[in-house]
Order: structure tokens, then C-alpha cells, then sequence
């Protein structure tokens, strides 16, 4: 039952085998998609392994309440009771959609992605009943309009093609009254803007050994900077979007200049891999909040939850 009732929910055929969904068609990706897929199949093979991930997931899940509105888990499960269908998608190593489908076992969860990490989370969660996996593009799912719930992007739109476009493809599949849950990055200072933008372009003739290493490189600069333990008060520069205020060193280049994640807690390996996430991926498109909101309007839906904070962006929007 729960088979043919998955088979329906797609315009193209499929076959349901164990936990994972094989669209019955070959996808075909853009370049730089092809590119974002060998990037995260790379990011999440290699992450799989970190003795430290679980604090990964556990700071991705607590984050979660707060970029879409939810005071607690508890909370999120009260609001899940009347969602039947839930998709997550860009859901990578599937620890967020294991989540929803223990939070929410009366519905059925699919987890998109369009790495080869969809493999590995089939593996590590195939003991959930309500919890599905397939490979394919985002931009795409070839799920039916208005069939889904909940519909879940976080952290990952900016990496397709074009990210009004797959916004646009996300808002048609969800249901009507359902919901639209979407992060973006937003915009960051001037001269972060222009380094950002250099490596988008230079990410396809740069070996991704090298990116590695480069990452690495990022790594050791965040930790070094945010070991100096030196803060200071920087003075508002309009014409580069650099705001004033206090800032530790390593956070003052950080948000206006480079990327050089660090975080104590993570660890090396955690820290490495988040600062590959951000300069390896030719698409990583960042937005203002105008531009969001834009996005929003465009499709018709309503905001429900609006969310902003340095880095991004994110919010709950209704489907009328």
C-alpha cells in the first residue's frame, strides 16, 4: 500500500526497493551542477567518518527550531501531527529526515539529494518504516504539484542552478496550506562578497585535492586568529557593507573579508569540512532580504515565520 501510494506521488515511474525510491529515468544535471554533485558525494563520504559528526547533527537539529520557529521539539511535533507527507530536500547524510520521520511516524518522510551520500543514509537509517530516500536534483524532484506537506530546504538552495528557479519548483510541490520551510545565505560585507565570488569562478580549474588543502589552510587561520583571544572596535564603513561594533579578530574577518570558519566545539575535521562547503561548489548564490522576500511574493505564499541573522536567512512560508 505504502509502495503504490509513494509511486503515485511521482509524474515519471519508480521503483520502491527497501527504503530507497530509483526514479525509472536518467537525470541529466548542468555543469555546475554536475560539479555540486561530485562536491557533496566528496563532503559527505569523507564527514561520514568524523569521530566528532554527532556534534554536527546536534547542533543542526537544535538550529533547526530556531531558522523555522519551533520553541522546542516538542513543539515541532505538535505542528507535524497534521503532516502526512514530508520531503526533505538537499538532506545529505539523512540525519534531518530521520529526525522528522521519528518525530512524525503517522507520515511518510522522503529525503532528495542529489549527491551519492543518499546511499549512505539509506544504510544508517533503514530502520525507520516512514523513511524513504532518493537521488535526484532538487531543482527537479519529479514529485507531483501540491502533494507535499511539509516541504523542507535547508542550507542547500543557494548550491543549485538557479535558485529562483528551484524555490519556484519547491513552492509548486507543496501542498496547498501546506508549508515551504527555505534557508538562503545573505550577503556579506564587500570585500567577503568579491574573494567569495573569485573562488565560485576559479572552483573548476582548481583540483579538489587542492581544495582540500586549501580548506585546511582556512581551517588553521580560523583557529590561530581565534586562539590571539583579541577583540576590538571597528568603525562602520557604508561604501564595503562593513558594520561597526565589537568584534573578536577572527570574527571581523570572517564576516567582512574571508571565510575562515573555527569552531572549538567541532573540532579540526568539522571546521575543514564547513570551510570546503562554502569554497569548493561553483553555486553558492547569497541574497539580500529583499531578494528573499521577492522570491516569496513571487510564488504566492504567505510568510508564517520570518528568521534573519548575519549568515542567512530562513523562514515557514503558507501555500494558499
Amino acid at each position: 500500500m505504502t509502495e503504490d501510494f509513494i509511486k503515485e506521488l511521482f509524474y515519471i515511474p519508480v521503483n520502491v526497493k527497501d527504503n530507497i525510491i530509483e526514479l525509472l529515468l536518467t537525470d541529466t544535471y548542468a555543469d555546475n551542477q554536475s560539479q555540486t554533485q561530485q562536491i557533496f558525494t566528496e563532503k559527505w563520504t569523507e564527514a561520514e567518518e568524523y569521530k566528532d559528526i554527532e556534534k554536527l547533527y546536534e547542533f543542526q537539529l537544535k538550529w533547526f527550531l530556531s531558522l523555522y520557529g519551533f520553541t522546542s521539539e516538542n513543539a515541532l511535533i505538535q505542528y507535524l501531527k497534521n503532516k502526512k507527507l514530508i520531503v526533505d530536500t538537499g538532506c545529505g547524510l539523512g540525519y534531518k529526515a530521520a529526525w522528522l520521520a521519528k518525530l512524525a511516524p503517522h507520515a511518510i518522510v522522503i529525503g532528495i539529494d542529489i549527491s551519492e551520500a543518499i546511499f549512505i543514509a539509506a544504510k544508517n537509517f533503514k530502520n525507520y518504516s516512514n523513511l524513504y530516500f532518493c537521488k535526484t536534483d532538487i531543482a527537479n524532484t519529479h514529485l507531483k504539484n501540491n502533494s507535499i506537506d511539509f516541504t523542507v530546504c535547508d542550507q542547500v538552495i543557494m548550491h543549485t542552478e538557479v535558485p529562483e528557479k528551484t524555490f519556484q519548483h519547491l513552492a509548486a510541490i507543496t501542498s496547498l496550506n501546506g508549508e515551504f520551510a527555505c534557508y538562503v545565505y545573505s550577503k556579506k560585507a564587500l570585500p567577503r562578497e568579491l574573494v567569495d565570488d573569485y573562488f565560485r569562478k576559479a572552483t573548476h580549474t582548481i583540483p579538489n585535492e587542492e581544495m582540500w588543502k586549501f580548506s585546511e589552510q582556512l581551517t588553521e587561520l580560523g583557529k590561530r586568529l581565534s586562539e590571539l583571544n583579541v577583540t576590538f572596535d571597528a568603525p562602520d564603513i557604508p561604501l564595503l557593507g562593513i558594520k561597526g561594533g565589537k568584534y573578536d579578530i577572527q570574527r571581523f574577518i570572517y564576516w567582512n573579508f574571508l571565510k575562515c570558519f573555527w569552531k572549538e566545539e567541532w573540532g579540526f575535521e568539522l571546521s575543514k569540512s564547513t570551510n570546503y562547503d562554502w569554497y569548493a561548489p561553483s553555486n553558492a548564490k547569497r541574497f539580500s532580504k529583499e531578494e528573499f522576500l521577492k522570491m516569496v511574493s513571487d510564488n504566492l505564499l504567505e510568510v508564517n515565520y520570518f528568521h534573519e541573522e548575519e549568515a542567512c536567512y530562513s523562514g515557514r512560508f503558507l501555500k494558499k
